[in-house]
């Protein structure tokens, strides 16, 4: 990613919506005939988590995954560039919000679709509470040093990086600032499990239970979707029965709730991701 591209990207924010959108359809284009492999990594998650759709449905929400890819990656120039009066009239934050408010231990279940910096500067810009997440650094210096900027615009908002381990996040869940935690991808087999994902065993950090269980937070699960006016960002009740003491039924409900919100956007979910690449009992990857 070089200084130009984001620039140009940041440049955006001087465009109507309308315009970013239609140059997010044409880079979702451009993405999808192009990068094949990635192209391959979407076709056979859809495959394998619907497999009762056909073959002209697979490519439909592949071709539609891409477009919203894009959108979305352009609309961080906006998102994290444009003034502050733009940002909240494009960003629509709806639902259970008051389980936001207040300083109760809260660990904010935000799975990877599309939208997840969208949700993000919304509750960020929007609530008065100090927000904290995890983050991973970036290969790439330059983009590390914009997208760390973006994600800590508004707010009094903490990023604890991988390596720092869980006893500063901990200590901040008890303190009262919110963790927007995103623990639906394949971080590797390392403290991970195995659980059903649309029927599939897939390998899943056990997080969401395991803070919520050692800060005694509540979990709320936060849906940012992507539409023509910005985003709709949704605020669900908390879970009631969640955390137990068994991380694995957690983790596997996690999954089996999570897909019931995919189900209402389907093509807004992150398939760019190989989900699967990690194999129990020496299975061979999908991809």
């Amino acid at each position: 990613m070089t200084r130009f591209t984001l620039a140009l990207v940041a440049w955006t924010r001087r465009l109507p919506l309308s315009w970013v959108r239609a140059l997010g359809v044409v880079l979702g284009w451009v993405l999808y005939l192009v990068v094949g492999s990635r192209r391959r990594v979407v076709f056979t998650n859809l495959r394998l988590c619907f497999p009762q759709w056909s073959e002209a449905q697979v490519r439909a929400c592949a071709r539609q995954h891409f477009v919203n890819f894009a959108k979305a990656w352009l609309d961080r120039g906006w998102l994290w560039h444009a003034d502050p009066d733009t940002i909240q009239r494009r960003l629509r934050l709806t639902g259970a919000v008051h389980e936001l408010h207040g300083s109760a231990p809260t660990v904010i279940f935000a799975p990877h679709f599309v939208g997840l910096d969208a949700g993000w500067t919304a509750i960020t810009q929007q609530l008065p509470r100090h927000f904290t997440t995890i983050y991973t650094d970036q290969a790439n210096a330059e983009a590390d040093a914009w997208i760390l900027q973006g994600r800590q615009r508004f707010g009094g908002v903490r990023l604890f990086r991988r390596i720092e381990g869980v006893k500063p996040i901990i200590a901040a869940l008890k303190a009262g600032e919110p963790l927007y935690l995103l623990p639906d991808m394949n971080f590797g087999p390392e403290e991970s499990v195995f659980v059903p994902f649309y029927g599939v065993q897939a390998c899943t950090v056990p997080s969401l239970s395991r803070f919520a269980r050692l800060s005694r937070a509540k979990v709320v699960p936060l849906l940012a979707r992507l539409t023509a006016e910005g985003y709709d960002i949704e605020v669900l009740p908390a879970w009631k029965d969640f955390p137990t003491a068994d991380a694995l039924a957690d983790t596997a409900l996690m999954n089996l709730r999570l897909q019931s919100y995919i189900d209402s956007m389907p093509a807004q979910y992150y398939w760019v991701h190989k989900r699967f690449k990690d194999r129990p009992n020496g299975e061979t990857p999908p991809y």
